[in-house]
């Protein structure tokens, strides 16, 4: 089984620079050693099982709220059987661009 989830974390009142908190949650998903990819709007992340991929969002979560008082966050998942997914979905897009 592969869980992808695609999730964005914005700082609320923390005023219209949020980059820095914004690499605070992105550093999280990349501690994590699960597959990742950080792009202007999401950072998604791959693993084997929902509670693994959602440990990863609430730490990351956790860290830009640690200093804001307020967090939004946006969440899209996507489960099915395999693996490898994160790149594979992007690969096939690019082959019928190509082709």
């Amino acid at each position: 089984m592969s869980v992808l989830v695609a999730f964005s974390v914005t700082p609320i009142g923390t005023g219209e620079d949020v980059g820095e908190l914004v690499a605070e949650a992105v550093r999280v998903v990349r501690a994590s050693g699960l597959p990742n990819r950080t792009d202007a709007m999401f950072t998604t992340v791959e693993g084997e099982t929902w509670d693994e991929v959602l440990a990863v969002v609430k730490d990351a979560v956790a860290a830009v709220e640690a200093r804001s008082s307020r967090v939004s966050v946006v969440l899209k998942a996507d489960s099915r059987p395999g693996d490898g997914r994160l790149e594979a979905k992007v690969a096939t897009v690019e082959r019928h661009l190509a082709g």
